[in-house]
């Protein structure tokens, strides 16, 4: 069912296919700050996301024409209300697109993440998520729709169909780490995913749709 709400994340980001040439090292910082979130935690001990601010380091290196490496390190808060500063994890990215998408009407890829989390970030260690990226660029207008498919590795996915209506997860509209609340261990999802669709127009970005499911 769709599921609305504010929660911090590390990052907000439409990928478009476009990899660093092989040989080449790329860096982008995310900058992201929730101007009205969760007032209290989503877990015990976690971060809340009410004027909350994150700054994220990506780096990137061409290995191939169609592969390219990258990591998101450090992932960090420096201003939340009930923590202050924090350094919250890393990720490693994997990015597989058709090569030269720029050249392309059509163009798709796949993007790999394995985070690993500090427990004020993520109520789980060790989390992944994987974004397909289909697109068309139709000059001067380029249409981009990325899916999102997240798992913190537990449980499975018959558990949630057990769970009260009002006792299930809620799921994150924005990009990053998902946000979960009034969850157990008898209701925890092995994947969770939401879906965003965007245009871009002389280089710049809108989000134009999200909405989230619940498995």
């Amino acid at each position: 069912m769709p599921v609305l709400m504010l929660a911090q994340t590390d990052e907000i980001q439409v990928y478009d296919g476009e990899i660093a040439p092989p040989g080449i090292f790329n860096l982008m910082i995310h900058n992201n700050f929730t101007p009205k979130g969760r007032t209290v935690p989503d877990y015990p001990g976690a971060i809340i996301a009410n004027h909350s601010y994150q700054v994220t380091a990506e780096w990137a290196y061409g290995v191939t024409p169609w592969f390219e490496q990258g990591l998101y390190m450090p992932v960090t808060s420096p201003y939340s209300s009930n923590y202050g500063s924090t350094i919250n994890g890393f990720k490693i990215r994997e990015l597989f697109a058709r090569p030269n998408a720029h050249d392309h009407t059509f163009f798709y890829a796949a993007n790999f993440e394995f985070s690993v989390n500090h427990h004020y970030w993520e109520s789980r260690t060790i989390t992944s998520e994987i974004r397909p990226i289909v697109g068309l660029h139709l000059h001067p207008w380029d249409f981009i729709y990325n899916p999102i498919v997240d798992t913190d590795f537990t449980g499975g996915l018959e558990t949630c169909s057990t769970t009260p209506p009002a006792e299930r997860p809620t799921i994150s509209m924005t990009d990053g780490p998902l946000q979960r609340k009034n969850m157990t261990a008898s209701d925890r999802c092995m994947g969770s995913c939401h879906f965003r669709s965007s245009f871009t127009r002389s280089g710049r970005l809108r989000i134009i749709q999200a909405a989230s499911f619940s498995a």
